[in-house]
């Protein structure tokens, strides 16, 4: 049970889940329409839930004394395009507050997403 929850094997749950989230929501939610915004708009919204499930997961295995879920899952999770819901859970949940190794990379990548964003704004809008 212990392979389970090392960091390879979560990253490809999460990652496998959000891709199939992502079409499945395609699939359920559009008139199926191949436009890159389209599966972007999918993507971030299944990448956001699965990221605020896998915070509340984190906390209730903390409190149960169990195996948990490695911190790189969780960034991984933030830095795909969850960090909104990565911030929400962690005001939810109270969760992975205090830790200032794990809060500075979080801050990090949310700083490298909007000067990332800004920059794909600039070039889309701006040229």
């Amino acid at each position: 049970m212990m392979w389970l929850f090392s960091v390879r094997i979560q990253i490809i749950i999460a990652v496998s889940i959000c891709a199939i989230g992502t079409l499945a929501s395609w699939w359920f939610l559009t008139s199926h329409r191949h436009l890159w915004y389209v599966w972007l708009g999918h993507w971030l919204l299944v990448v956001n839930i699965v990221t605020f499930v896998y915070y509340g997961l984190d906390k209730f295995l903390a409190g149960r004394l169990w195996y948990r879920i490695p911190e790189l899952a969780l960034h991984t999770l933030s830095a795909m395009g969850g960090s909104p819901a990565a911030f929400a859970a962690m005001a939810v949940f109270r969760h992975k507050t205090i830790k200032s190794s794990f809060r500075i990379l979080f801050w990090g990548i949310v700083i490298a997403q909007i000067l990332i964003s800004a920059y794909i704004a600039k070039l889309l809008w701006w040229s």
